[in-house]
This record gives C-alpha cells, structure tokens and sequence, in this order.
C-alpha cells in the first residue's frame, strides 16, 4: 500500500498529513541575556522553550506578522532567543584612543558577512507530498540566530492514525559575539550595551571586538577580549543615540563572526496626531496639518487598509456578545444567525462551533427579554429570534413576537405611540414595527400578517410624509422598506439634500434638534449616516461611497458604532455597501503633494488582514494635500491615515478637570525592584485609562499589577514596550486614585521615561499628559 504524507493541516492528498515544528533553545551563557536586554519574551508568562498542550498558542504569539490563518498554522520553524535583522553597510575603522593594539598571534581577519537574519519563524509549508515510500525533502534556509532547534514532526492518516518524531540539530561557531540589545531607545538615551562573547572551543582565544553603529554614536567601541576555554565574557560599549530613526549595530569579533541588529529610536516630546479614515471606493485627497515645531526626525505618516465588511464583522462577532443590554442582547443573536451566509458572501470562512455557543447565549438573553416584552423590546428582539429556524424555541418566540407587534397597529397604520410622543417619534416607531412584522414571513400565516401590515403602514407613511421635516426620520421609513413610488422619491430628495460633508470629503446625516429615536433617545450622527445608507443604497444620485467613508471612519472596536440600534443599522449599512468581496490584489498609494510617499499591495488571500504602509513624513509641517488610491478601486477597502509627530513640551498643560502625578524611584540598579507612583484626579463617575511611560529595558512586574486589579484599584492593564496602561474605575466626588507598582530595569544609563497621560475612556479626545522625566540606572 502507498503512503502519502502533506505537510499542513488544510491540504490532505492521499494517506497521511505531517505536521512540523522547528523550534529554537536559545543558549544564554554568563549574565541571562533575556535580564541584560530586558526581553519581554523570556519573562513572559508562557515559555518558549517548553512544549505542551498550549504549544501552537505560543509559537502563534512569537510569529503574528507571518502568521498563517488558524486553519493552516500546521507548519512552522521557530527560533528562540532576541530577533533581530538589519542591513550591511560600510564599516569605518575607528579604534578607540589608548586601545591596546592588536597581538601579533592573532592579526585582525577580513571581516566576514554579517549575520542578520533572525526570523521568530522561518518555513512555513502548507503542503508537502512525499513518494511512494514515505519520504520527502524540504529545502529550509536556516536563520542565523545561534542556537539549538528542535523539530516536532506529527502524522496522521485518512482514517484517524497518528505517529509523531522529535529531532533537533544545532547552529552555531566556534567563537560567536552576541550584543544584547533593547527592542527600542527614546532621543538622548545614553545606555551601556552588553555584548557577549562566547567561546565553544577547547582553549583560550583572543580577539579584536568592535562594535560601531549607523544612527547612534558608540564609545569604547574597539578593543582586544581574551575569553577562556568553553567560556565567555561580556563586555560594555555605549551607546548615545541623539535623534529619532532607525539604528544599525554591528559587532565583529576578528574574523570569525560578525552580527547585524537593528532597533528604533523613539522622539521624545508631545506626541501631535491628526487621523483621517474612509473608503478607497475613489481616490481620496485630505488636508492635513502638520505641528510647525516639529522635533526632527519624529514626523511620520501610517496608512492602514483594511478590508471594509469583512473586517468589521469579524471584529463584530469578536466584540458583540460583551456589550449588555436588551437591543444589543438581540444584536448579538441576530449576527450568530447570519454570520456563516454573510461571511461566505464576502470570502471568509465561519467557526461554527463559536457561532452555537454565541447563539446559545445571546439566545438565553433574549428568550429572558422575551417573556412579557412591551411592543418596542418586541420589535427589537423578533427579527433576531426569527434568523434562527432551526432553534424551535427561537423561532416560536420570534412568531409570537412578531405578531404582538402586527397586532399593535393602530386603524391609521401607525405603530406604537404614547402621551406626550411627537409625530416624529411615532413615525420612527412605525418604521421598527414594519422591519419587525416583515421579518416573520417564513409562514403562512406571517406572510399574511405581514402583507395586511404593509398597506395599512404604506397609507400611514403616505398620509404623514409632507409632515416629515428632518433626514433621519425620513430615512427611518426608507429603511423600513414600507413606502414606494412617489413616496419613496420624495423621501430620498429629502434625506439627500439633508447630507452634509466633511471637509476630507466625507458625507453624514446630521441630527436635527429634538429628533429622537424610538426609545426617546437622540441618535447619534454615525446612526443617522447609517440609516442613510440604508435608505439611499439604491439611490444612483446618492453619495454612497462618502457616506461609507464616514461610517468607517467612526467605527471603533470596542463598542462598534455605539449601543445595540446603532450597530445593528450600522452593521447592515457597511453590509450593503461593500457585499462584494475582494479582489485579490489592491495596488494602495500614499501621495504628499503628488509625489508618493509610500506604496504596497493589499493582498485578500493573504496571511494578514491589514495593510501597514509607514514611512517617514519629513517636511510636514503646516497644510498639505495627502491622497489615497486603490488601484483599481474597491468600496470594500477601508482605510486609515495617521499623521504624527512630536513637538517640544510646554512649559504648563491645561488638565481641564483631569490631573496626573507620577513619581519615580529615586535611585535604580540594573536587576533590583523599584516603585513608581501615580495619583489621578477626575470628575465623579468618569472611567479613564492612565499610559505610564517607561525608559527602555526597564519591566514591569506583573504581580503588582495583579494585586492593584484584585484590589479594586484597577479594572485591567496592558503591557508593552516602554509603557503600561491602566484602565481605572469610575470613582465617586472628591475620591483621588492613587496606585503603586514595582518595575525592574535591565539596562544601565541615563534613559528617558516618555510622558504619561491619563485619557477618560468615552471622551478619547479628552488627554492630559505630564512631561516624561530621566532615570539614571546603576
């Protein structure tokens, strides 16, 4: 019998799949290098160096930039220890004054090509087909991290058979240098750098060292090290960086290793950011301006292009079942009902098995909501329950409910209403009911209800629609699908000549005063453009690609377009105007003044979903025309573009009712603990976030964070490179917050903090910042 192996998980041919992981034990000799660069990685609560059930989890953190989709992460090669990567360049021959020269047993050796290539994860082959007698080969260039890698090979049959292997080979030289670097060093840093130097031979060695930089100045960067048999030393050379930008180090040791490392220079100052986003459905030109005090080097530009739909209601289906509420209760099961057919649509894939239990419990909420609801909660949960046919319980709610709404229309059509309610109101209303009664016209019996429904409604809107005075109520009863003809006409002249746009040429639907929706609440200007959308998709004089732009531009994340209504609109409106997938490529270009400033390719197929174009924007300053092409064209791509830079402190910041202190340890060693301090003021009732800055190499210690959020101080935090972020709870009147946690610094120098800020987390525009401060580490 033949056997055939594939290497990957998506891809079986005829016999057996093999899936493979090449994984790197990093060596650390001496001082851990980890402690010296203050490497995230090596402290970090899941090791890299152990496997177990969480293997996959690990190696798809260490590799997110080249990281396959989940259902063929199957074969990788993942190096341990600090990445890195670089470029060559020219070496200038610089010995330090008083360097002790060269003995003549050892004459310094041509330098030798630089090592530069040190990938997290290096192969990645979805599909390998062996011979007839199980074999295959795989050509793998290996990186030139130095370490020991360990290959996990696991195979398994058509019918369910398995067999695995472990083997492991080692890269490495007789004599290697290894600088211990920070992933980043802030504008006037001034820091000693370890470098190792490690010796795997059998006696004693003596080499020139010599480390030199391009974007930084080393001192003491030229010298003899002797290092003893099967040993090694560390050696110390600073390094002063004086302005922002990228930075190249080279180390040789004689010549028998060379290494290349790069890392970034960040500015320092008050950050200044000016964002635009919309759609690339056409060309887009923006005004942007620049700060005119801009620190050199600090100016920058990012692009982010993202796919418009597709992005929104994957991160949607991430996002939905955390928000509470009745309406977003119905949200949440409303797209666990149409995720697969939406997502097929616009070519992606659904996980069913997070799709059932979303489904199951937002359907539990609503069946709870369901019991003994008014008119307006009924309209709102019956089109939910009712995309869910194969959920007997769900659908009979979902009929009983849409007929408690058909059987609350009054003689003159209209829907809903109450003493004190507006035309207005009621109008909007009437629209809710319509969406909810045509909703049930999978039966018999709903089609009948319905159809009685929408003449008696169709008369109602006919009646009132000269008294229709603003865009969003018109748009509300376009949406609802319940007039046409004539009607129809007028109602989308209306909303038309309602639209306004930005400057960026962005289009909205405003908010005229004391419009409200059917809750009595104002709806928000993001879930008037949405209606609007709804209502003018078919609309050829309507502005549909600018409307998109600005329903893009004001969708976050975290709390979509705004509460359960808004997003349920909002959802169907980027639905409609971007239901066709992607191309497979998209040629994206960024101009300043008609010159270009970056390029790339947006690629739907593949391993990431945003395109990331960064570059630097010198000579920003004041106003400038930028544009955005797609090439061709797609309504389906959203697009993102930050402009930003950094100006010199002020000498006072206005806190406009926020108020911010950090204190720093006075003195700090490279490997003790020490405490920071911060103290926030804010009106009552405010939740904020608070971004502590932190010099570079300098950890923080978890265990302290976690004590602050079982204390109540706290609700999370985030950790990254030079910061921690804390979100804060909203406190009472007159009621400061104030928190200690412990750090530990692994660099040595004098290192800026960076500023911090505190942020009320509903009014992002809202910031207060202090300076950043030096810390001198021992």
């Amino acid at each position: 019998m033949k056997r055939y192996f594939v290497l990957g998980g998506v891809c079986l041919v005829a016999g057996f799949a093999l899936n493979t992981c090449v994984r790197g034990l990093a060596r650390y000799e001496a001082p851990s290098a980890a402690a010296l660069a203050g490497d995230d990685r090596m402290l970090a609560k899941k090791s890299l160096q152990t496997f177990g059930q969480n293997e996959a989890d690990e190696m798809e953190e260490a590799a997110a930039p080249m990281a396959p989709p989940p259902a063929q992460s199957v074969g990788r090669v993942v190096g341990g220890g600090k990445g890195g990567g670089g470029k060559d360049f020219a070496m200038k021959k610089a010995e330090a004054p008083g360097a002790p020269p060269l003995p003549a047993s050892e004459p310094e050796a041509p330098a030798t090509p630089g090592r530069a290539w040190f990938p997290e994860t290096f192969l990645f082959e979805p599909l390998v087909v062996t011979d007839a007698s199980g074999s295959a080969t795989v050509p793998v260039k290996v990186p030139d991290r130095l370490t020991n890698w360990r290959v996990l090979a696991l195979a398994h049959s058509r019918s369910g058979a398995q067999a695995g292997a472990v083997s492991s080979f080692a890269g490495t030289l007789p004599t290697y240098v290894d600088p211990v670097l920070p992933p980043f060093l802030r504008a006037g840093d001034v820091v000693r750098v370890p470098v190792q130097v490690v010796n795997t031979t059998g006696s004693p060695v003596t080499r020139p060292l010599k480390v030199e930089a391009q974007g930084a100045a080393v001192e003491g960067g030229s010298r003899t090290v002797t290092v003893p048999a099967a040993g090694s030393v560390v050696e110390y050379v600073t390094v002063r960086t004086a302005q922002p930008g990228p930075v190249t180090l080279r180390a040789s040791l004689g010549g028998t290793d060379s290494v290349v490392r790069t890392f970034d220079v960040w500015p320092t100052g008050r950050p200044v950011v000016e964002t635009r986003g919309g759609t690339l459905a056409a060309p887009r030109t923006l005004e942007l301006v620049g700060p005119e005090s801009a620190v050199a080097g600090s100016e920058r530009v990012r692009l982010l292009v993202f796919p418009g739909a597709l992005g929104v209601l994957r991160s949607e289906l991430n996002a939905a079942f955390g928000r509470g509420g009745a309406a977003e209760d119905a949200y949440a099961l409303l797209l666990a009902g149409r995720a697969p057919e939406l997502l097929k649509s616009l070519g992606g894939t659904a996980d069913e098995e997070s799709l059932k239990r979303m489904a199951a419990l937002a359907g539990q909420r609503v069946l709870r909501a369901g019991r003994a609801p008014d008119v307006a909660t009924a309209s709102l949960l019956a089109e939910a329950a009712l995309v869910h046919p194969d959920n007997p319980v769900l659908a009979r709610l979902g009929e009983r409910l849409s007929g408690q709404v058909a059987s609350a229309q009054r003689p003159d059509g209209t829907c809903q209403g109450a003493d004190g309610w507006t035309l207005q109101r009621l109008l909007v209303a009437t629209a809710d009911c319509a969406r909810a009664v045509r909703a049930g016209t999978g039966s018999d019996a709903g089609r009948r209800r319905a159809s009685g429904f929408d003449a008696r409604v169709a008369g109602a809107f006919e009646r009132y629609v000269t008294r229709v005075q603003d865009g969003y109520t018109a748009a509300a009863v376009l949406a609802s699908g319940g007039v046409s003809g004539s009607v129809r006409d007028s109602l989308r002249k209306q909303v038309r000549e309602a639209l306004q746009k930005r400057p960026d040429g962005s289009a909205f639907l405003p908010v005229g005063p004391g419009v409200v929706r059917a809750d009595g609440l104002v709806p928000s200007e993001t879930e008037a453009t949405a209606l609007a959308v709804l209502a003018l998709v078919d609309d050829k004089e309507a502005p549909l690609a600018d409307l998109g732009t600005s329903l893009l531009a004001d969708y976050r994340p975290e709390r979509g377009w705004g509460d359960g209504r808004a997003n349920l609109v909002g959802l169907k409106a980027a639905l409609a105007l971007f239901k066709e997938p992607l191309p497979s490529q998209v040629s994206v270009v960024l101009e300043r003044d008609g010159k270009v400033v970056t390029e790339g390719t947006f690629d739907a197929k593949a391993l990431r979903e945003v395109l990331a174009l960064e570059g630097a924007a010198t000579g920003s300053a004041g106003k400038h025309t930028w544009a955005v092409r797609a090439e061709p064209a797609v309504p389906g791509l959203g697009f993102s573009l930050t402009l930003g830079a950094y100006v010199p402190w002020r000498a006072s910041e206005t806190g406009r009712g926020l108020e911010l202190a950090v204190k720093g340890p006075a003195e700090v060693k490279v490997g003790m603990p020490a405490e920071v301090t911060v103290q926030a003021a804010s009106p009552a009732g405010m939740a904020l976030t608070l971004r502590q800055g932190l010099p570079a190499g300098v950890q923080v210690d978890r265990a302290s964070l976690d004590a602050l959020v079982n204390e109540g101080k706290v609700t999370s935090y985030e950790v990254e490179d030079g910061a921690v972020s804390l979100t804060l709870p909203p406190r009472g009147a007159a009621e400061p917050f104030s928190a200690r946690f412990r750090v530990v610094p692994t660099l040595a120098g004098s290192l800026q903090a960076g500023a911090s800020s505190l942020t009320p987390v509903d009014r992002p525009d809202l910031v207060f910042h202090v300076p950043p401060a030096t810390w001198a580490v021992r």
